[in-house]
């Protein structure tokens, strides 16, 4: 059943038109996101101060990012098929990635001190240093449309194949395993490292959730609104809870590791929730595409 949280505040930090999409902590301790249709990194400080870095292309389509070994944030470049790097501080650059039009999406920091991507026009991992050499893993399917990406306990690169309908891993070796989901057309998109050592993903077209193993088993936990098109997923590694956005109902819900689910609404339905992540003040950031971040105290019973 759906709830309001017990604090909710959205912060307006930009046209509608510039699409806040993906959301990260930074290692100043702030909130930094994308605007994937504004070409701009936005950062958000708790206190309520607004920074905006505009990109050198209006259309670069920024997507997700994340942090880096390097007290950097680093983010991928969707349209231009890029990989940026902004500073704490503002400064941007960024790097190609060798196979043209490739449309870089997922990005995820490893434990071997490289920023692994997706590429999801040209089904192949990429893997960029801080120096800003690519190496590039073809996958061995086609059309699977790669989307997010994440560090797996077994420092493995975990990934969603979308179109294919499976999950894929990756070690630093280029040695890839695909494994296939019980439910057909699910179309998996966000994943995350959760607390229990499994990676937990959400099906954008089968409203579920789905927890798969390092061994390869998988569990699915359908959502109560099959209809909500859950899409990014982020896991508290307190509590063990996994929470996640349902882009198409205006939700953003949560999950236990024994598969107990609660929902709770955003006051418009229509806000478009994309990203999220934990902040450091232990509240939950959502990126709105209707040009908001939400910040969210939930208490689950």
């Amino acid at each position: 059943m759906s709830h309001r949280p017990a604090s909710i505040q959205q912060i307006h930090v930009s046209a509608p038109t510039s699409g806040p999409y993906a959301i990260t902590t930074g290692p100043d301790s702030a909130l930094w996101f994308t605007m994937v249709h504004a070409g701009e990194i936005g950062r958000l400080a708790t206190d309520g101060r607004l920074d905006r870095h505009p990109l050198d292309s209006a259309s670069c389509g920024p997507a997700v990012i994340t942090p880096g070994p390097d007290g950097a944030l680093w983010f991928t470049r969707s349209q231009d098929h890029r990989i940026g790097r902004v500073t704490v501080t503002g400064q941007a650059s960024s790097f190609p990635v060798p196979t043209p039009g490739s449309g870089p999406f997922g990005i995820t920091l490893a434990s071997d001190g490289a920023l692994w991507f997706t590429q999801m026009q040209t089904d192949q991992i990429g893997r960029i240093t801080t120096g800003g050499r690519v190496t590039e893993f073809p996958l061995p399917v086609t059309g699977a449309f790669p989307s997010a990406i994440t560090t797996g306990p077994d420092d493995a690169l975990w990934f969603t194949l979308n179109q294919a309908n499976a999950i894929g891993r990756i070690g630093f070796g280029g040695d890839i395993a695909i494994h296939p989901l019980p439910t057909e057309r699910a179309a998996p998109v966000g994943i995350t490292r959760g607390g229990d050592d499994a990676l937990w993903f959400v099906e954008i077209g089968a409203g579920q959730i789905g927890r798969i193993r390092t061994d390869g088993r998988i569990e699915e936990f359908p959502l109560p609104d099959r209809a909500c098109r859950p899409h990014a997923i982020t896991a508290d590694p307190a509590t063990g809870v996994c929470w996640f956005t349902e882009w198409g109902a205006g939700r953003v819900g949560s999950i236990a590791p024994d598969g107990h689910i609660e929902e709770y609404d955003l006051p418009d339905p229509s806000s478009e929730p994309h990203g999220l992540t934990l902040g450091p003040d232990g509240a939950l950031y959502v990126a709105l595409e209707i040009g908001e971040v939400a910040r969210l105290e939930a208490r689950r019973p």
